[in-house]
């Protein structure tokens, strides 16, 4: 291992429950009606390939710049007013990491503005050599690219980067960049199939970046 790659929601932050509960809030706003088991598909995914399968489905009128703009608005104020900390073991795993000398990165499919805020929140934005959203590049996870981009951006090979994801969607981009891939079971992104990981743990202090 010479690089480490972070999911971001449900790995750094219990964001999934707040994803939901506001993916609720605005297809309701829109005249419709969506639970968790309908928008746990999406986890991982990034937030315009999100709406633009949910306008298709419900016919949505506003486009999905609209909408997404009035998404980012609740969640972003949901986070603020919320006392969410980081996932229990991520700050060792980050210490653990800085101490060997291995850089980290994130790669979310979250807006760069919520990727932020998170950070800032947790004052870790400077605990990270890049960050990457997956609105960035051309595709979204379960595509490759914010993985591919993330490692470009620290001058590691693919192959020597390890990948910590809580989603579907998101093992399959690690494992199609050529990544090895941890899979964190958290019980609040909903059933997620984690069988594409090299490692699945149900907590972040089983991962020993010595042993990586």
């Amino acid at each position: 291992m010479q690089a480490f790659l972070f999911d971001m929601d449900g790995v750094i932050i219990d964001s999934e429950p707040l994803h939901f509960a506001t993916d609720i809030q605005t297809v309701a706003e829109l005249g419709a009606v969506i639970d968790q088991e309908g928008l746990e598909p999406f986890v991982g995914m990034t937030n315009p390939e999100m709406w633009k399968s949910l306008r298709a489905q419900f016919g949505f009128t506003p486009s999905i710049a609209e909408i997404i703009e009035i998404q980012t608005k609740q969640k972003l104020a949901a986070l603020h007013s919320s006392q969410l900390e980081p996932i229990e073991g991520i700050r060792d795993l980050i210490d653990s990491l800085r101490m060997l000398g291995i850089p980290a990165g994130v790669a979310s499919s979250s807006p760069r503005s919520f990727i932020e805020a998170v950070l800032g929140k947790f004052g870790l934005i400077d605990s990270f050599s890049c960050i990457v959203s997956g609105e960035e590049v051309p595709r979204g996870k379960p595509a490759p690219d914010v993985y591919l981009e993330a490692a470009r951006q620290l001058g590691i090979s693919p192959e020597y980067c390890v990948v910590l994801e809580d989603s579907r969607n998101g093992l399959r981009a690690a494992k199609a960049a050529g990544m090895k891939a941890i899979g964190f079971r958290n019980p609040n992104s909903g059933n997620q199939d984690l069988s594409e990981a090299d490692l699945i743990v149900a907590a972040i202090g089983e991962i020993r970046a010595d042993l990586l």
